[in-house]
This record gives structure tokens, sequence and C-alpha cells, in this order.
């Protein structure tokens, strides 16, 4: 039965009569009835004893409420008489139906938008008299099985805190999970909670400094830069005290350290007050000088595309905050700080993910719209991927762009994504501040105890448009007249403070006037602030350098000794003791042992796995990522092998040796540009790391262009950020159809431009063993795009000889002629190619006997 339908008010007459009967006789109706009348039972209290006999008792204990469970409970004594009792039983159930639809609905009708231009809403699922209840019945108290610290409320009471818990400024979404437990937890903070009441006049005298600071930013830029792009945060300040909220939260609960992402909107913002980004700074680039110091090269790119990173003391503790930077496309920095925070925890080794954390920050209509979102989202509790838990902030302005919600999404919310992927939601007010910060608390507290993702949706508007050059009443006209009408958020909280007696006029006045001549300082100060470092090379980055023109070609020390070699091979030809192995891969692990003894021969599978095996010896951690990565998709890696009686899982390559480090491999989720942009992030936090992203086919990485077009080619020149990426993409002609013949090379050559990339088609393992220990044996680190074959990885003259990989070999940009020609000025043609296309040509030059081309 779906209990959603079931529950519905309608439906209460006929549940209260059929539990009637259930109580009479528990045979007597359907044995689906009797499960559900056993589950409310289980959630709350004892159904057979409604009234909260002595054989009732609560079946959780409340972590925060409004006292403890009523101790004078109604007991059915003996006088009771059997009408009174179904009486009792009948609004008893009503009571908790009505419960579990504010539980679910309550949200429809919270107060959530500050311009008031949603109508005043009705829901007939949270009207007492759609349960049969009236006026007489306020004063009557039911069974409610523990809500707000008590099992019995009048109605009365009961719609009181309903309404305050669930229809307010704040409306939750959390009925949608499906752990207990989880829900318990939302319930317990959440229904009969005061949270005004619970912010001291110091708190409440912080946020409004928080208010002031990021509206008057805004304000000032707007007079002194009027009509410059800026993308403000004008109508959603409620975001600074938001996040400065999750800041103190995370810091108490240990967190070390948060990776943030956002887009434009707001950003210079939280470069100012979250990143303690120099005003100075802020202003210089407005008056036209650059982000990075004067011996810095890059191209650069727009302030509200900037990353930064700070570090900050709060409450006695340190905590490192990083902003990554993030291009015009929305979304495309989700994946990004995952894999950042994803690397940051393995490198301290922080198992629980309790000590980094993401921070992410949307839109509406891009939270709604772009798949970037359902793609990141699906990794937060995936293996191998999952961080602890991501808090994603959506700055909700009610459009995009130009585009109205409905045109946006056919759902209520932008959030709506997040309900299939069991995340709890908090739409909030953004005009009511502390309503914001005790949701941004909650949150943490819940990503804490659950270590989940959850989404808070801040309702708020933007007051110059899409940007401060354009004009939103070409299409918004009502919107935008309600908005020059309507006070900001920090002369709303303003007035609140003042009649509460928290603050007098004078002292905002104070606050105001101090923050306004701090500001105007700081723009004097602008056109002589000068940046003092770029921040690139680092930390973990520290050694590594820029490319320098004479290293472009110059041979790194890649190669292993024989014996080293020869002894990691023979351990990958081998499976443990007791390991049912499949037959086919038996035999190729028995070919790798001839291969291993004979010291030549070496396929393409074998030098790949002796590239990584080598490097995992010597200390390198080794990342491997991808949709069918652990087999590979044409059968040759077997980097995972499967028991076939039980499906137990040995990784030969975490098996190299004791003292090795770590080795991954992951089969990831059919998603291309989530992680592919989760890998590229692990690779700007660890560049001692060899991480790798291999494409099921090679053109698949076409849905993850904007990550390769925006990141990876473009990230260094832009934003100062290295990154030693492998894209392995399965490239070659097999006869498999234009969908999987091309990688689209042509694609990453046009993107290559000022040794920003490199891009190869290795021809032998041995050319691919050294280009891929390449990667992290040199003093730089750039993206590398292999096309990797298909046909070639079985191709009987595509091998190498232990020899070419052993002592004072290294990767060749160029090999020779490999047959006996005419003599040199006789040949009339040299072809230079690379990969498939040297053995087709090959082939078809010994076949046909020419003897005057050189390849």
């Amino acid at each position: 039965m779906d209990s959603e339908t079931i529950f519905s008010g309608g439906n209460a007459a006929f549940i209260a009569e059929l539990y009637d009967r259930y109580r009479a006789d528990p045979a007597s109706v359907d044995a689906s009835w009797v499960s559900l009348f056993q589950e409310l039972g289980a959630e709350g209290g004892d159904l057979t004893d409604p009234l909260g006999g002595a054989s009732w008792a609560p079946s959780r204990t409340r972590v925060i409420g409004q006292g403890e469970p009523d101790s004078k409970k109604a007991k059915a004594g003996p006088t009771a008489s059997e009408d009174d009792l179904r009486e009792a039983t009948r609004g008893a159930i009503k009571a908790r139906i009505m419960i579990r639809s504010f539980r679910v609905r309550g949200h429809l009708l919270a107060e959530f938008d500050p311009l008031g231009l949603v109508g005043e809403g009705y829901n007939k699922d949270l009207d007492p008299a759609t349960y049969g209840f009236g006026e007489d019945d306020m004063d009557r108290s039911f069974f409610v099985g523990y809500v707000a610290g008590h099992d019995t409320l009048t109605l009365s009471q009961l719609l009181q805190i309903l309404k305050s818990s669930y229809c307010s400024s704040i409306g939750i979404e959390y009925m949608h999970i499906q752990e207990l437990d989880e829900r318990i937890w939302m319930e317990d903070h959440i229904e009969g909670v005061d949270y005004h009441a619970a912010f001291t006049p110091e708190e409440k005298i912080t946020i409004y400094r928080q208010l002031v600071e990021a509206d008057g930013f805004e304000t000032f830029l707007n007079i002194k830069h009027k009509g410059t792009k800026r993308f403000g945060l004008d109508g959603g300040e409620s975001m600074i005290p938001a996040v400065e909220a999750i800041l103190h939260s995370a810091s108490l609960a240990g967190v070390e350290e948060i990776v943030l992402g956002m887009p434009h909107r707001g950003r210079l913002n939280v470069l100012a007050t979250t990143m303690d980004k120099p005003y100075a700074a802020i202003f210089s680039e407005f008056q036209g000088a650059s982000s990075n110091p004067e011996d810095v090269q890059g191209s650069g790119d727009v302030k509200y595309h900037l990353g930064a990173s700070a570090d900050r003391e709060i409450d006695g503790n340190n905590l490192h905050l990083s902003l990554t930077a993030n291009p015009s496309h929305l979304e495309a920095a989700n994946p990004v700080v995952l894999g950042k925070v994803r690397a940051k925890q393995t490198q301290i080794g922080d198992e629980e993910r309790e000590k980094v954390m993401g921070l992410l920050m949307h839109g509406d209509a891009a939270f709604a719209g772009q798949g970037l979102v359902p793609e990141s989202l699906d990794l937060s509790q995936i293996k191998g991927y999952r961080t602890g838990g991501t808090l994603h902030i959506i700055v909700n302005n009610q459009i995009g762009f130009t585009t109205n919600p409905a045109s946006s999404r056919f759902t209520p919310y932008p959030t709506d994504i997040a309900k299939g992927l069991q995340m709890p939601i908090f739409h909030v007010n953004g005009d009511d501040p502390e309503a914001v910060v005790h949701v941004s608390r909650l949150a943490m507290e819940y990503r804490k105890t659950f270590h989940r993702d959850v989404v808070i949706d801040m309702f708020c508007y933007r007051r110059h448009g899409h940007n401060e050059g354009d004009e939103p009443m070409f299409t918004q006209p009502i919107m935008y007249k309600a908005i020059a009408e309507h006070p900001t958020t920090r002369q709303i909280y303003e007035d609140k403070l003042i009649a509460e007696g928290v603050l007098t006029q004078t002292e905002a006045g104070k606050i105001k006037d101090e923050f306004q001549s701090q500001m105007s300082q700081d723009f004097e100060a602008g056109p002589k602030y000068k940046p003092k470092q770029a921040d690139w090379l680092e930390g973990v980055w520290e050694g590594l350098g820029e490319l320098k023109g004479e290293e472009e070609h110059q041979d790194y020390d890649t190669a292993v000794e024989i014996d080293t070699l020869l002894a990691l091979g023979q351990g990958l030809a081998k499976a443990p003791k007791g390991f049912n192995i499949n037959g086919k891969i038996l035999r190729q692990l028995k070919a790798r042992d001839e291969m291993m003894k004979s010291g030549t021969e070496i396929d393409w599978g074998t030098g790949e796995a002796l590239a990584y095996a080598s490097l995992l010896a010597e200390g390198t951690h080794v990342r491997l990522s991808g949709q069918d990565c652990g087999r590979g998709t044409f059968s040759h890696r077997h980097a995972v092998l499967v028991d076939q009686d039980d499906e137990r899982r040995y990784y030969p390559l975490s098996n190299v040796s004791k003292d090795q480090a770590q080795f991954e491999v992951m089969d990831s989720p059919l998603s291309e540009a989530g992680v592919l942009g989760f890998e590229y992030g692990f690779s700007l936090a660890d560049p001692l790391a060899l991480v790798i992203w291999e494409a099921q086919f090679g053109d698949f990485a076409n849905t993850a262009q904007v990550l390769i077009d925006q990141f990876i080619a473009s990230g260094e020149s832009k934003w100062l950020r290295m990154s030693g990426l492998v894209m392995l993409l399965p490239h070659g002609f097999e006869g498999q159809g234009p969908e999987h013949s091309s990688a689209r090379l042509e694609r990453y050559l046009q993107l290559c431009a000022q040794n920003n990339m490199q891009v190869v088609s290795c021809t032998t393992p041995a050319n691919f063993f050294h280009v891929i220990r390449r990667q992290v044996r040199r003093n730089f680190r750039k993206p590398l795009i292999v096309m990797s074959p298909k046909s070639l990885l079985r191709h009987k003259l595509v091998v190498s000889n232990l020899e070419d990989m052993g002592p004072r070999s290294h990767f060749q940009r160029l090999y020779p002629e490999t047959d006996k020609l005419v003599a040199k000025n006789k040949v009339r043609r040299i072809v230079l190619c690379s990969g498939k296309v040297y053995f087709d040509l090959l082939e078809a030059r010994r076949e046909q006997k020419i003897k005057d081309v050189a390849i």
C-alpha cells in the first residue's frame, strides 16, 4: 500500500473505522492493514492502548524539545465505556494522520517568499476539518505518539506546534528519507523548537554586523562602479550569515578544512567576508589591476570567477578555507569540489570523513536545470567518491536570468531532484536571518551525525536583475515593482532588533558608519594595492614548478630496474590460494608469467600494470576511475579479480609490496562529466598521486566537454591551477560504428596552446609505460590525454621487451624505421604516424613489398 495516499485527510474516517475492526479482531482486516497498524504503533506507541495506558512506552528518547513526556497521561480506567474508548481511538488515529500530513506537506503553507508574491495558500490535508475536527475539539486531549516532548496534547496545542514547526519561515522536507532514525532525528530537532528564543543578544548583533557588511559592500560597489557587472548578492545577503554559521558549527565539530564552490552571484561578497580577501584588492581589480602578481604569467579571468584560500581562526580553532575557481558554466565546479575534498581526506587519513568537508552554493535555476547536479549528488554515498556529506546552499532568486520558475521546472521547488537521493531539504525565508542561521546549524549537525548531504533552499530575490547592467522590468515588471518597494534584509532585521531592545538606533547607525568608513579607506588604497604572491605552488605543491621551454623535450628518469620489473610482473601474474579464478583470466595470467620469464613480448595490459605497480612500490598513490575500468572495457586490464563461487574480489595491484602506496580502482556511475570533474578536483589537491579517468569509449568524453574546455585545458592559464590528470580515451576505427570509433583527437589538439596539456597516441606498451610514469616523475604537472588503443591491446606486433622499460630507457618521441629498406637517398617518402595507423601501414607495406617508403 502507498502510505502517502492512504494518509490523506479524506481517508481518516474510513481508517478509524477499519482500526475499530482491527482492535476487535486483527484477522477481520487484510494482512496489509495489520502491518500498517502495527507499524504505526512501533513509530510512537502501542495503538492497542491509544489513550496511553501502562502498556505504552515511548519508542525513542527526545534529543531537543519543550519538556518531557506528559506524566499525567489519560488512562483507560475500569469505568471507561467501550464507546468512550472507541471514540478516543478514532480521535487518536485521526490526529496522527494529521500529524503525518504536516510532516509531509507542512512546507506547502510555509512563508518563504520575502516579496509576498505567492498568495496565501490552502491545503486540505493541513485543515483539521478534513479529519472531522471542529471548534469543539480544540480543547480535547488526544494521544499523539510523542510530539514535541509530549504523547498527549489538546488539539489546539498540537496545531500550534505543527504550524510553528512546519509552516513558519522554515519549511522542511524529510519524510522521503527511508532511514527511520534520520526522520526521528529531524522530528526531535524541529517539532516544538523555538529557534528565535535560542539566539542570545550577542549572537543577534553578530548576525546584524554580517548583514551590514554584506549589504554595505554591495551598496558601496553599486555607487562607485554603477552598471559594472559584479553579480551582486543584493537581496540574498543572508547567505553570508548562513556560511558563517556553517563555519562556526564545522569548527566546533572538528572540521579542519572546508572546500567551497559557488557560481558567480555573490562570489565577490564571499571573497571579502568569508575568504578575508582585502577589500582594497577587490577595489584594485575593479580599477583595472590584475589579480596576479606582475611576475606571474597567465590569461587571468573575470573577478567573479576567481578562487582564493584563507586560514581563519574560529572559536579558537584553525580552519583552512579554499574557494574553487569556477567558469560561467554554473554547476561545473560541483564535482571538482567533491574531488578536492576526497583527495584532502585521503592525504590526512580522514577515513571517517570528518576533518575535511565540502560546501557548495547554487542558483535555483541552475540547480534544477543542470545535469551536473544529479551527477554530482549521486556520488555522495558511493564507495570511492563519498566525502562524508556536502552542505548545499541554494540562493533561490525565484528566477533564472529572465526565466520564471514555471519555465524552469514543473515541480514546486528547485531542490526536488535531491529528494530522490534521500537528502533532507530546509526551505527558509531569506528575510528571516535567524531562521537562515538556525537551519544552517541544523544542516551541519545533521551532516556530522549521519555523514550525508543536506540542502538549504534560501528564498530571496535579486535586486538589480541578472547583472547590474540588465533591465529586469522588461520581463518581470510585477516582481521588480515589489522589489523596489521592499526594504533590505538588513533594514528588516535592524528594525526587529530595535523593537526587541537588542539594539538602539544610535548603535545600529554606528555599526553602519564604521563599516562605511572602512570601505572608503580601502577604496582609496585600491590603486596602490599590489598582490603579494600567487599561491599556486604552495603546500603540497611546494617543490613543483612551471614548465620551462628547455624542459619540454627533456627525457625524465622513468626507467625501472629489470629485477624489480620481474618481481612485480610475476606477483601480478598470481591469484591467492583458494581463489576460484575465471578460466579465461587464468590463461591471461599464465601468459603474463611467461612474458616475465622470457622478458619479451610484453603486451599492452602487462605494460600498463607494470607502470602502476612500479609507482605503487615507489610510494605513489594510484587512483583509476571510470565506468568499467576494473576489468577494462575490452577485457585487457583485470585490475579486479572476481571469485567465481562467491564473488570475492582480489586486487593484484594492492598486493605488490608490504609498504606500497594506496591503489584505488572504481567502476564509476554511468557519468562522464561528474566523475571526470571529481578526478580533476582530486588531481588539483594531490599532485603527488597518479589520477586517471578512463572513458568507456573515447567519444563518451563528449558529454564532459565543459570540464575539458573550462578546467582541464584552461585551468592553469585562467586560475594558476596545475593538474596532472590523465584521461584514457579508447580510440581507433574498429568497425563499431561512429559512436565508438573516434575519441575526437582533433578536438584535443585544437585545445592545445602554450604548453597547457599533452596529447599522445602511444604505439608500444613500453612508451605507454614511460608516459604514465613520467606524469608523476617530472617537476611540473600537465594534463595528459591518451588515445588508448582497442585492437592493439592484443595485436601480435604491439609488444615490447622488458629492457625497453629497464635502465637507460625513456619515453620515445620518435621511433626510427624498423624494416630493411633501400638506401637512405633512395627513399621517396617518409610517413609520420602513431598508434593503430602505424601497424596498418606497416602490414600493408610488407604485404605489397614496398621498400622505398619509410615509416
